[in-house]
């Protein structure tokens, strides 16, 4: 393996890095996702769905601790100057993520025939089958994530993470388009379709869809085979950058047998954090439905005289699964944000627990207060300017399809998501944070104890006919509510820190405020004085209104923090390039 120099990133450097990986990645989802759907139809869309409910619980318990354990123990080795210790973790955690590839994989295998038999749906196999060796892969190729990352080094997961997601829309949509019509041609020659005898269209397509839900799936296959490949790939050529020089001046490693145990110590509250969301996340949505449906078996003349107009046309037997449905369109909004603040945690780690192990006080509290920081910062205003537009956004992207009568339930709920979203987009960089200063059971706890509160909230508001679906957003802002005040309670105390929280808090909120004000109003102003025009039969005033009071909104809120000194000196000089722009910000009188 030949050794290169190393490559370091800052805190936000590589948080800019992965954050770019993730909107490329995202874009692609739903380029992926919408010719899908139109291909496989929506049957076949449920037996694709379906085969990733088995996939997601089982993919989380086999990988989700792992990558963090490893990324935390590298960069405090590192820090250290252990460099024999750092290539023995990396050795032990690939033996551990074969091991967990390998079980996680048998263990789809063994439960698809139980999954299929209780869901009622044997059509789902196909999928199931053709999805399960992707655990595999992912594990092998998260131990080298894991590394790289432990190295400050962000940008070999950056790039895995887009091939991973291009190789699933190309194979996944080429796949899916072939096996349609290879079914299809077999029934027009009058043939069998996958060994079925069909009589006509509808028979056919019934016959095909299994197989092309699994043909789709395969693109998730194929993706993370190709990510893989990469990762191994790079790392045969470029290595991790540590010299021969520095592995002969390290001292002696640990023993592997205690490395492994580390490793596994320290994931197990991460996988049970994980497993904690994932469960609460379905009894949720279970509990959700069951108490809508009892709340409306008592009161639907009250709710068809709240949501007349929503209502008109809607069978009794379907009230429940329209508002639902309803309140489900403002969740396509509501983990926007977060994921883009994510990568601030996972940037984080690497960088805090090297800190941590050297015991460097003024780098904690730095790297502490620049994730808190930068994520109120992102979070602020594009939470309050979706709070303020979240109509027109709703209408630009549903108002001419079938879900148009649920925009007016789903605008509120999004309007109070989004001025609570800096709640959800704190909690996963504050979770990284304790688990890089040792503190992975308080994440675990707090989780716990808000979802506790979630399922409680969402009993009784549910149940309520004035409040109704409503109660399931009061639900979620208190279940985020205490475990953001719980984790950043526990970091100021494990830290041993004093937060800024005028820095922190105070002027990206004021900034955010402004900044959903200037949206308000100017898409006001455009909506009113634009004149109604269409393009291939498609209006586009809100589109254009919408645009440009996003714009104007943007541009107000970044002239706010910099008139305000919200942004600091420290945040600006981990960015690349960060010294000439903190010299020009600076020269200013924009950061102090």
């Amino acid at each position: 393996m030949a050794g290169s120099k190393r490559k370091s990133q800052s805190l936000l450097n590589g948080a800019l890095v992965l954050s770019l990986a993730t909107l490329i990645v995202k874009i692609i989802g739903v380029i992926y996702k919408i010719p899908l759907s139109n291909m496989i139809g929506t049957v076949g869309r449920g037996y694709f769905d379906s085969a990733y409910n088995l996939y997601v619980p089982i993919y989380t318990v086999s990988m989700a601790g792992l990558p963090v354990a490893i990324a935390k123990m590298v960069s405090q080795q590192m820090a250290l100057g252990h460099f024999r210790d750092v290539r023995l973790i990396h050795r032990v955690a690939k033996r551990l993520f074969l091991i967990m590839g390998i079980l996680g994989t048998l263990t789809m295998l063994v439960l698809a025939y139980p999954y299929a038999f209780s869901a009622k749906n044997m059509n789902v196999l196909p999928a199931i089958f053709v999805i399960t060796p992707s655990i595999f892969f992912c594990c092998i190729m998260s131990s080298y994530r894991g590394y790289y990352n432990g190295l400050r080094n962000m940008t070999p997961t950056a790039f895995s993470q887009v091939f991973e997601a291009g190789g699933k829309l190309v194979f996944g949509l080429l796949c899916a388009k072939w096996v349609i019509s290879y079914g299809y041609s077999r029934f027009e020659a009058g043939l069998t379709v996958f060994g079925q005898t069909v009589s006509n269209e509808t028979e056919a397509l019934s016959a095909i869809y299994p197989y092309a839900a699994a043909a789709a799936a395969s693109g998730v296959t194929l993706g993370t085979v190709i990510g893989m490949i990469y990762l191994l790939i790079l790392y045969k050529i470029k290595g991790d950058g540590i010299t021969k020089t520095e592995l002969a001046s390290s001292p002696r490693p640990e023993r592997s047998g205690a490395v492994a145990k580390k490793i596994i110590v320290f994931a197990i509250p991460v996988v049970a954090s994980s497993l904690v969301f994932s469960i609460t996340n379905l009894i949720d949505a279970v509990t959700i439905q069951n108490r809508l449906e009892h709340m409306i078996a008592n009161n639907m003349d009250y709710i068809r005289s709240v949501y007349a107009t929503e209502l008109a046309g809607v069978l009794d037997a379907d009230v429940k699964n329209f508002l639902y449905g309803a309140y489900s369109l403002s969740l396509d909004f509501k983990n926007l944000i977060p994921s883009l603040t994510m990568p601030l945690g996972i940037s984080a780690i690497p960088a805090l627990s090297a800190a941590w192990a050297i015991k460097s006080k003024k780098q904690i509290k730095t790297s502490i207060e620049a994730v808190l920081r930068i994520t109120m910062m992102i979070a602020m205003p594009c939470g309050i300017g979706l709070a303020v537009l979240s109509q027109p956004v709703l209408a630009v992207f549903y108002g001419s399809g079938n879900s148009a009568a649920g925009i007016s339930i789903a605008a509120p709920v999004m309007s109070v998501y989004g001025v609570t979203v800096f709640l959800t987009a704190l909690a996963q960089p504050m979770t990284n944070m304790l688990q890089a200063l040792d503190k992975a059971k308080i994440p675990l706890v707090s989780l716990s104890i808000g979802a506790v509160a979630k399922v409680v909230a969402n009993y009784i508001l549910v149940g309520i006919p004035k409040i109704n679906v409503n109660g399931a957003v009061i639900g979620t802002v208190v279940c985020y509510a205490l475990i953001v005040i719980i984790n950043l309670c526990a970091l100021i105390f494990t830290a041993k820190i004093r937060i800024n929280f005028m820095s922190v808090f105070v002027k990206p909120i004021f900034c955010g405020i402004l900044c959903g004000l200037a949206a308000y109003t100017s898409f006001g102003i455009c909506n009113r004085f634009i004149p109604p025009f269409s393009v291939a039969g498609h209006s586009l005033k809100d589109l254009l209104s919408l645009g440009f009071a996003i714009c104007f909104g943007g541009i107000v809120y970044v002239i706010s923090m910099l008139l305000i000194k919200g942004i600091a000196k420290d945040d600006i000089i981990m960015l690349p390039k960060g010294e000439k722009i903190a010299k020009i910000l600076a020269k200013y009188g924009f950061i102090e």
